[in-house]
């Protein structure tokens, strides 16, 4: 049995008085272990895609099921705890908390976890050591290259240990040298264990993954 199984999702907005059909019926299945890049130009429903995934956006029909578990049949507190236990993510822009240093920002997924403070900072030293900034824990995010504010979203991302790590164009706002090491470390990553999914309109990052699922006008296309 897959992993993930994405079974004729749909999603539709409402946008004044037009429809949108971001997702227009969309089958994937991901088995675990595999590193998968869902390619597309902007507007072809990649983002929405990977945000139903994550179970963060309820799509209008259609199921996702991740180890045989059905996501949107949770309970929203339910898929909460799903999502925090299973699921990393990294997203272009960091997202990073300016006033907290690296280390800080990378415990922050483990606010919720029954854990003593000094084995939150353990887990969160040995994520920033798995990403290469070992040595930069106590860093404020603008001492920080933006490569190196990236490995530190990563390092957040990957913190509890989750099956499948979801990042959302995590090169878009990197050069291209930088860029290589980031794909370079999502395949260590991947390497180790992680099941890996991640959106890109950059062909280059496709060369990194198993497979490419290409998707245009919310449909996957041959």
């Amino acid at each position: 049995m897959a992993l993930i199984e994405i079974k004729d999702v749909k999603k539709q907005y409402q946008t004044g008085s037009d429809m949108v059909e971001a997702l227009r019926g969309v089958d994937i299945s991901i088995e675990a272990g595999e590193f998968i890049t869902i390619m597309g130009q902007s507007g072809s429903g990649k983002s929405t895609l990977l945000s139903v995934l994550g179970g963060m956006n309820h799509p209008t029909s259609g199921e996702v099921e991740m180890a045989g578990v059905k996501l949107y049949q949770l309970p929203s507190e339910k898929l909460a705890d799903f999502r925090a236990q299973n699921l990393g993510f990294v997203f272009q822009s960091f997202h990073l908390i300016q006033y907290l240093t690296a280390l800080e920002n990378v415990m922050l997924p483990l606010a919720i976890v029954k854990m003593s403070t000094a084995a939150k900072k353990d887990a969160a030293r040995t994520a920033l050591e798995r990403v290469g900034l070992g040595g930069k824990a106590d860093r404020l995010p603008n001492q920080l290259s933006g490569g190196e504010q990236e490995r530190v979203a990563i390092a957040r991302a990957i913190v509890n240990n989750p099956h499948i790590l979801l990042a959302d164009e995590p090169t878009g706002n990197l050069d291209s040298k930088t860029s290589e090491e980031v794909m370079a470390l999502f395949r260590q990553l991947n390497e180790a264990g992680q099941t890996v999914v991640m959106v890109t309109h950059n062909p280059e990052n496709g060369a990194y993954s198993d497979r490419t699922i290409s998707l245009r006008d919310g449909l996957i296309s041959a």
